[in-house]
């Protein structure tokens, strides 16, 4: 997570963390937590690109010029671009919004690197539901050992902070530092929360969707 251009994005990396790489199923069985943590991710990305800010709650493009990166460019493409408009969205809006269009795109980026099997099934041979799984290709023990290695480095990189922030967000933290023995990093993790605004507007869709009985859950 330090030097150079990272070899994966921070959504890719999120969505890796939220799979059990002994078991190779997703966390999360229901629920669209992942989908607000890939929305604060990419928007973290633009952030750490200089393109966009927030003032006052909301979102605000500071460089229009589109990342080289096409998904990251979707993302940006649905901000107000500078000067129209009498302010940008609500980052919270924002997020809640773009999770229903975000996810895909980096689901289905990690399927092509055989990273995931996203597989469509039917219950009862009806009812179509989706069953993603680890992939052929184990990227998933990597990305923790990387998580793993940025938490004994106190995540002193801004990326690593941020990835942390939003694990703890969606509530993957449990999984990732389980027990008592994890209870002194999962408090670190919930403290990056509150230090970013991103990471922030993906914990209070979390905990509306909670709160709704939508499945969502608190900051792990």
């Amino acid at each position: 997570m330090t030097g150079g251009a990272p070899a994966l994005l921070l959504p890719e990396e999120l969505l890796l963390l939220c799979f059990d790489p002994v078991s190779g199923r997703k966390l999360m069985r229901a629920g669209r937590s992942s989908a607000y943590g890939v929305a604060g991710a990419a928007l973290v990305e633009l952030r750490l690109a200089g393109r966009v800010v927030e003032e006052g709650g909301r979102l605000h493009v500071t460089n229009p010029l589109p990342p080289e990166d096409p998904l990251l460019a979707m993302a940006m493409a649905s901000l107000p671009q500078p000067g129209k408009g009498r302010g940008g969205p609500r980052t919270t809006a924002w997020v809640r919004s773009a999770s229903r269009h975000l996810e895909e795109p980096w689901l289905a980026r990690l399927a092509e690197k055989s990273a995931l099997r996203l597989e469509t099934r039917r219950f009862l041979g009806v009812v179509p539901y989706r069953r993603d799984a680890i992939g052929p290709v184990d990227l998933t023990t990597e990305a923790r050992e990387r998580f793993k290695l940025a938490r004994r480095g106190g995540f002193a990189d801004p990326r690593a902070r941020a990835l942390a922030a939003l694990a703890s967000a969606i509530g993957i933290s449990g999984a990732l530092y389980p027990g008592w023995r994890g209870l002194e990093d999962r408090q670190a993790m919930r403290r990056l929360v509150r230090q970013d605004w991103a990471a922030r507007a993906v914990h209070k869709n979390v905990m509306r969707d909670s709160s709704d009985g939508g499945g969502g859950g608190g900051a792990g």
